[in-house]
């Protein structure tokens, strides 16, 4: 291909079984995925550099892709109130587009939670006015440890730690959801951050072999040489991160993002696979399947969460 847009051999077969009634489309769970920002880049233009991780070539979903943090909700934080900074709840679930505050907290704790338990870095503080600075030690990775293993709910977390939780960090920047043809299908909200001061990030995923910052125009002039593989949500919020000389400047953009939930369509052309993203006419793809495996494709062991595409 001439780009970097990952596409799986298993999809035209999926597509035909859907579309034939012999596949009933998955329910998507909802999840959220986090641009961590910083100024500090050393990029062309001196724009801000977002974080990105590598998916390890070993799994089974977007293998070798680069991504966000980001992963599942989890319901058990919508179950009870958290201290929060920030716009109120009943103000997130507007800006979201969900019923209920308590739903708006829980995709806004997993944003907070798997940015701090894939990046190790924590949008949480003490007061409404701070954020931690070191999330090192023994006690800080046990916790960790037990968020990754859903041993232990977010909510349940800030509360141990007594910590605020800072929604006034975050901006809700795009919505995707997962193609109806894919066996494990995920609501994802993308939001923007910056890089608290005094915090650091590392590769605490066990999905990511990793990590880089690097500019939102340099990720996506690699995705286009085809040397950077990536899922189109990803492309796509990197281009629009692009005129955006600084990570404030992003997150007071935020505001004014299309939140509009972007859902991939895909039928059969004779033996071309058609597929496209509404408003993103950049990833429609015409495939030919003359020779292609056509399995289904059930999920397998590896796939992540959060996957948007």
């Amino acid at each position: 291909m001439s780009n970097g847009q990952w596409y799986p051999p298993e999809w035209p077969g999926r597509i035909r079984a859907l579309a034939a009634g012999e596949l009933t489309a998955a329910e998507p769970r909802r999840a959220a995925t986090v641009m961590l920002l910083r100024d500090d880049a050393t990029g062309a233009g001196g724009a801000p550099a977002v974080h990105m991780l590598r998916r390890r070539t070993s799994m089974a979903f977007a293998g070798g892709a680069y991504a966000y943090p980001g992963g599942g909700v989890d319901p058990r934080d919508d179950d009870r109130l958290v201290r929060w900074a920030g716009p109120a709840l009943e103000t997130w679930a507007h800006r979201l587009g969900v019923g209920a505050p308590a739903e708006a907290q829980a995709i806004v704790c997993a944003a907070v939670r798997e940015t701090y338990e894939e990046a190790g870095v924590l949008l949480a503080g003490p007061t409404p006015e701070t954020v931690v600075t070191d999330t090192t030690g023994d006690d800080w990775e046990a916790d960790r440890a037990a968020l990754v293993a859903r041993e232990l709910s977010f909510a349940e977390f800030l509360e141990r730690r007594g910590l605020v939780l800072r929604s006034d960090l975050l901006g809700a920047w795009a919505r995707w959801i997962t193609p109806e043809f894919e066996p494990r299908r995920y609501d994802t909200w993308f939001f923007v951050a910056a890089l608290p001061e005094g915090q650091r990030t590392r590769n605490a995923s066990t999905e990511a072999d990793r990590t880089v910052w690097i500019t939102p125009g340099e990720a996506a002039d690699g995705y286009d040489r085809g040397e950077l593989l990536m899922m189109p949500p990803t492309v796509a919020t990197l281009r629009t991160l692009r005129p955006y000389a600084t990570a404030a400047q992003a997150l007071d953009a935020a505001s004014g993002q299309d939140l509009t939930p972007v859902l991939a369509r895909a039928l059969m052309d004779g033996d071309e696979l058609v597929l496209s993203w509404p408003g993103h006419e950049e990833f429609t793809k015409r495939v030919s399947t003359v020779g292609a495996d056509e399995t289904h494709g059930g999920a397998k062991k590896g796939d992540t969460e959060g996957g948007a595409a």
